[in-house]
């Protein structure tokens, strides 16, 4: 009886031994399972565009301010004096070459042209009358019927007759020089302004005549611009090369609309009060809206192509006065990087120091990045090599 007692209890003891077991391992796995939910998972690497820097062929670009000048103008004067008679445009006008602008009243000068005829033809009669006698005293000589005196007289009267017939015609050239002048035509095709004068005023000639209207030739304006002496020395190396060089001009409208044109000539001395040189760039008024003394933005390309890393805008940072990239390298890593630039092209800047050809720098996302994370890389392309050289 003590022995089956005996074995009841041990069965108990284990029985219990088990049952704490099961909960202590019931315990244990709710702790396990309570402890892992609350570790966080680790994030996912951040998504970053990059772009590969390759060198590529482009004209640098110097930006300038200017003005619009006209290659022609020109301010119309009287040439004659008298009453103004007739304004034959419209201010603002279109005219060509030869066209009739002004008639100064040509009444006067017709009469002093045929006053100078009538003058032409009387020298000319007398020239031939004393021809004729200088030809009889020439015979007369001959036969000695007249003394040495009396021929001497008749030559120097038909010489004076000859002097007097080119005296008659130059007064008839410059009377119809003076009728012809009386009505004024434009000297060069272009735009003309208003007429300073009307109808019924009288003008003088001279050096203080007045200005009639002024007329600028529209087909192609000088745009005109100051150069900093360190552009002029890059830019023109090689005098022969100034031709080649192009500018590219934009007006103040904000159209975007892009002129195409070229240096026409450099100036022959640097203004040492501001250290530039003037320059002149030629444009054609392809759309008819150029205007002389408009403001123009110019930027003025090499003559030759080079070959540069470029970096787009987006992809720098800047740190005081310093700016700055991030590299991703082989092993996704950022790294921080201070770069040197140069000038703008087309949103894109071109780096002189700090960056290697073959290196991923990220576009965007810089406010995310920090130096020694691990990102994921995302190739993109934001320049075509193509029309890199443009």
């Amino acid at each position: 009886m003590q022995a089956r007692l005996s074995s009841l209890a041990q069965g108990i003891s284990t029985l219990v031994a088990a049952l704490i077991l099961i909960a202590a391992a019931g315990l244990y796995y709710a702790q396990s399972v309570k402890a892992s939910e609350s570790i966080p998972q680790a994030a996912p690497a951040l998504k970053v565009e990059v772009v590969e820097l390759q060198p590529v062929e482009i004209r640098t670009w110097s930006r300038f301010a200017g003005r619009l000048t006209p290659v022609e103008s020109a301010q119309i004067k009287p040439l004659v004096s008298g009453t103004l008679q007739q304004v034959l445009f419209q201010e603002g006008q279109r005219v060509n070459k030869g066209d009739p602008l002004f008639v100064i009243d040509p009444r006067p000068h017709q009469a002093e042209e045929q006053r100078a005829r009538a003058q032409v033809a009387t020298a000319r009669s007398r020239a031939a009358l004393a021809r004729d006698e200088f030809v009889r005293a020439q015979k007369l000589l001959n036969d000695q019927l007249i003394s040495q005196s009396i021929f001497d007289a008749a030559q120097s009267a038909h010489q004076v007759a000859q002097a007097e017939v080119l005296a008659a015609e130059s007064a008839l050239q410059r009377a119809q020089l003076n009728l012809e002048y009386a009505h004024i035509s434009a000297p060069i095709s272009g735009r003309i302004g208003r007429a300073e004068l009307t109808v019924g005023n009288v003008v003088e000639a001279g050096p203080n005549a007045p200005v009639l209207a002024t007329l600028v030739a529209d087909e192609r304006f000088y745009a005109e611009f100051n150069v900093n002496e360190q552009t002029y020395l890059q830019s023109v190396r090689t005098l022969q090369q100034q031709q080649d060089m192009p500018v590219e001009m934009t007006l103040g409208d904000g159209s975007g609309k892009v002129y195409q044109g070229r240096i026409h000539a450099f100036d022959n001395r640097l203004d040492i009060s501001s250290g530039t040189i003037r320059a002149r760039a030629i444009f054609d008024n392809t759309d008819g809206l150029l205007t002389a003394g408009m403001y123009a933005d110019l930027q003025l390309g090499s003559a030759t192509t080079t070959s540069a890393l470029l970096i787009p805008e987006r992809a720098l940072g800047t740190n005081q006065n310093k700016k700055f990239v991030y590299v991703v390298d082989d092993n996704n890593t950022v790294q921080y990087r201070e770069v040197r630039l140069g000038g703008h092209y087309q949103s894109h800047r071109v780096v002189e120091d700090g960056l290697s050809s073959g290196e991923r720098v990220a576009v965007n996302s810089l406010a995310h990045l920090r130096p020694n994370a691990t990102v994921n890389p995302v190739p993109v392309t934001t320049f075509d090599n193509q029309v890199a050289a443009h």
